[in-house]
C-alpha cells in the first residue's frame, strides 16, 4: 500500500469514526432534525403543506436501516453512535469492493 493510500484509508476511518456527531450536537443543543432531512410531517409543519408529488412519492423507497439506527427508534445513544459508525464503515467497504472490481475488469480487459 503506497503512503498516499494509506493517508486516504486513515482519512475514510476518520470520517467514519466522527459521523455520529450529525446525531450527538443535535441531540445535544436540542435543534431537531438536519436541514432538508425533515419527513412529511415535519415539511407541513415549517410549511403548512406538504407538496403533492412529495406527498405521492415520500413512501416509494424504504431505507433498509432507516437513520443509519441498527436498534431502533428508542434505542440508546450509544447504540445509534455503534450504528452510525457500523453504517459508515460498510458503506466506505462496499464502495471500496466495488471500485476493486471494476478496476479488476478495467485492467483485465485492457491488457
Amino acid at each position: 500500500m503506497t503512503k498516499m493510500q494509506k493517508k486516504l484509508w486513515t482519512g475514510l476511518l476518520i470520517m467514519a469514526l466522527i459521523s455520529p456527531l450529525g446525531i450527538i450536537l443535535p441531540e445535544l443543543f436540542n435543534s431537531g432534525d438536519a436541514w432538508g432531512e425533515w419527513g412529511t410531517d415535519t415539511l407541513e409543519k415549517l410549511l403548512g403543506f406538504v407538496p403533492d408529488g412529495l406527498r405521492k412519492y415520500a413512501d416509494v423507497w424504504k431505507a433498509p436501516v432507516p437513520d443509519y439506527n441498527l436498534g431502533g427508534e428508542e434505542s440508546s445513544m450509544k447504540v445509534k453512535v455503534i450504528s452510525y459508525i457500523a453504517s459508515g464503515l460498510i458503506g466506505i467497504l462496499a464502495v471500496a469492493f466495488v471500485i476493486y472490481m471494476i478496476s479488476k475488469l478495467v485492467m483485465k480487459n485492457g491488457r
